[in-house]
């Protein structure tokens, strides 16, 4: 049987090789042409146009004004020569109504509260300190501080008081805790003398207690340069003492405990550099010469007696008044046994009681000798002659104040005797008395 015809790979088709013609024509765009651009600029004109030679005439002459004023009625109107006649009784008249009145505005707006017055800021004196260690090297003394004659004199003048405060201590601690607890609380008060030498206990007693406080920025750029150049000429540390000050018009300085040290506003405001330095040298005087920590430390031992001494005046004063109440034979009877009292306490125990009884002047005493060497430790320090002019200064303001008191007519008390020696502080001639041998050599 013979095989099937199979066909072969179809016949390839034809594809036109061009597009067809289309019947309708395309049309042509034609050619655009650029403008036709002057190849020249236009003529401008060589001559500005014509203006007319002459103006427009003006009238030669003004208006005519009238030369004659209207006429005027030589009669004005008649008004009637006779009050009109009143209305009839009942008949009213309108009441007027009150003229507007306008709003009342015042006449000038309203005040605001004042300002506050920006306080002056105060002025600086002049600043003539001779400074020899500005930015030199400080030979630092050895021995910081001590104690002088008057130091170690002050503190065996408050020995008998010291004493009677230890008695007194004693006692009552006694009476309330015991003997035990009695030796408890006077070991504890002779510890407590150490606070002295404690500077944060210092700062606290000084601010607390004497109203003292920090220099304020622009105080502090002034004082403390004038600081290092004393404790520089001294050979002291400056900050081993810590500056303060107190607000005060007048001119003074003081040495507070073991490291405090204090002018006032006065002093650091109204004098010279070199004046204020001589203030400051003065005071440098007593703590290195131990005179304000044995005052104080003598103070602080000798208080509990003080205060023994005060309430026993006090009562002697209660028991008095009462007595003279009832009769005169009582108050009498009364003093009797007072004196009997304390002319017992001397003859049995002189030892204490009359170093009691002169510590005062003695003490005053002490306090005179220690100002005169405050001011020759100023002195050697080369301020003799600022410290003089401090002393005229405060000698001055003295005499203005007696000045005034008589001129106003009031009656001036002279200290006596007594008085004078229980002043702390010799009077000014003769501490410028002291300084006249420094002033000789030229310090």
């Amino acid at each position: 049987m013979p095989e099937p015809q199979y066909p072969t790979a179809p016949p390839a088709p034809h594809y036109p090789t061009a597009p067809p013609a289309s019947p309708h024509p395309t049309p042509t765009a034609p050619t655009p042409t650029p403008p036709q651009y002057p190849t020249g600029a236009p003529a401008y004109p060589t001559s500005g146009p014509a203006h007319p030679n002459t103006g427009p005439a003006y009238p030669a002459t003004g208006p005519a004004y009238p030369t004659t004023t209207p006429a005027h009625p030589a009669t004005g109107p008649a008004y009637p020569t006779t009050t009109p006649a009143p209305p009839a009784a009942g008949s009213t008249y309108p009441t007027p109504f009150p003229p507007p009145t306008a709003p009342h505005h015042p006449a000038a707006p309203p005040q605001g509260p004042p300002y506050a017055a920006v306080p002056p800021q105060p002025t600086r004196a002049a600043d003539d300190l001779d400074y020899r260690h500005l930015g030199s090297r400080i030979h630092v003394a050895e021995h910081q501080r001590g104690a002088d004659a008057t130091a170690v004199g002050r503190l065996l003048i408050h020995l008998p008081g010291f004493v009677v405060s230890l008695a007194v201590m004693a006692t009552v601690a006694a009476a309330f805790v015991g003997q035990t607890g009695a030796w408890v609380v006077v070991l504890l008060w002779l510890a407590s003398g150490a606070f002295v030498f404690h500077r944060p206990t210092e700062l606290v007693f000084a601010r607390r207690v004497l109203k003292l406080r920090p220099p304020l920025e622009q105080e502090r750029t002034r004082l403390e340069p004038v600081w290092r150049e004393v404790t520089a000429r001294a050979g002291i540390e400056a900050h081993s003492y810590e500056l303060m000050v107190e607000n005060s018009p007048e001119l003074n300085a003081s040495a507070v405990a073991g490291h405090v040290v204090s002018v006032t506003t006065y002093a650091l405001n109204e004098i010279p550099s070199s004046n204020l330095a001589a203030v400051l040298a003065h005071e440098l005087g007593h703590h290195t010469g131990g005179h304000a920590w044995a005052g104080l430390l003598g103070y602080w031992y000798s208080l509990p007696g003080r205060i023994l001494w005060a309430l026993t005046k006090g009562l002697a004063r209660i028991a008095l008044a009462i007595a003279s109440v009832f009769s005169g034979a009582a108050t009498f009877v009364l003093l009797l046994f007072m004196s009997c009292f304390l002319l017992a306490g001397f003859l049995t125990i002189p030892y204490i009681t009359v170093p009691l009884v002169i510590a005062p002047y003695l003490l005053a005493y002490v306090g005179r000798q220690s100002e005169l060497r405050a001011d020759q430790q100023a002195a050697a320090l080369g301020f003799a002659g600022q410290m003089t002019q401090v002393l005229y200064q405060l000698q001055a303001h003295e005499d203005a104040v007696k000045a005034h008191a008589l001129a106003t007519g009031q009656r001036l008390q002279e200290p006596g005797k007594l008085a004078r020696l229980l002043s702390t502080h010799p009077d000014h001639y003769t501490r410028l008395r002291a300084l006249e041998p420094y002033l000789r050599i030229g310090r």
